[in-house]
């Protein structure tokens, strides 16, 4: 990635992240690594977690893991409490575990439109519960990460739409109420972004032409653009921006950009 940021933005801080082993969100886990943060992250798969902390300590960043299932609150209490205990402090949580796949509405079974929103904004509840008291003490911040399916309609996908517009609230209700506490609320939407295992797999070739010309600026985005927005607002650059979800899509979703 090229150098945006000074190496040292994050420097003092203890970052937690959520699905923070692969994906878009193990992406921000890096960069915060890279930029000074010390890393708390969680997932469900313990091999995801070693492989991050692995390389995280390859360039001299420190990462603390503790698995769990965002779905399960008590599980994640104890993710927290571990970090808490291992570090003394957690400044910024980043809210990224997720669950997506294509099902049109009329074939897609209850549990499956539950499992997915109770990953995505059950579980962003969850974690940004259990955080408070820490994100309290230090004044710290939330990011969650969201997505853009549900400005418009996106086919196939309103198990997800559902799921990140209760994202979305969640982000704008913290931000009023637990401002006063010294805590930061936002979001990012990312748009198409190509070089995650799931774009890779849904990204047939005929849609990419075709999603293409939707995009204004020409081109689908990559995980280092979202590293960049998180980096900007997770750093005192951001101090008085609170309750906005920042959109990185190249201006796609005001096109309509969609997989069908």
């Amino acid at each position: 990635m090229n150098q945006v940021f000074n190496k040292d933005i994050l420097q003092g801080k203890v970052a937690f992240v959520t699905g923070g082993g692969t994906g878009i969100t193990g992406g921000v886990a890096r960069a915060f690594a890279e930029h000074g943060a010390r890393l708390a992250i969680t997932s469900r798969k313990q091999e995801n977690l070693d492989a991050m902390r692995s390389e995280v300590e390859s360039f001299g960043g420190e990462c603390f893991t503790a698995a769990a299932d965002v779905r399960d609150y008590e599980a994640v209490e104890a993710a927290i409490a571990a970090a808490v205990e291992h570090y003394g402090q957690i400044d910024i949580v980043v809210n990224g575990a997720a669950g997506n796949f294509l099902c049109a509405a009329d074939q897609l079974s209850a549990n499956g439109f539950g499992t997915v929103v109770d990953i995505d904004t059950k579980g962003t509840f969850n974690v940004c519960r259990a955080s408070f008291e820490a994100l309290k003490a230090s004044k710290g911040q939330i990011l969650n990460i969201s997505a853009t399916l549900h400005y418009l309609a996106t086919p196939m996908q309103i198990h997800v739409s559902a799921a990140k517009a209760g994202v979305d609230a969640i982000t704008r209700n913290l931000s009023v109420e637990w401002g006063r506490h010294g805590i930061r609320v936002n979001g990012i939407a990312p748009g198409p972004i190509e070089d995650t295992e799931g774009m890779k797999r849904l990204l047939m070739p005929e849609l990419r032409e075709k999603m293409m010309r939707k995009i204004p600026v020409g081109r689908f985005g990559r995980i280092a653009d979202i590293e960049n927005a998180a980096l900007f607002l997770a750093s005192d650059a951001a101090g008085y921006i609170n309750g906005v979800t920042l959109v990185v899509d190249g201006g796609s979703w005001l096109l309509g950009t969609s997989l069908m």
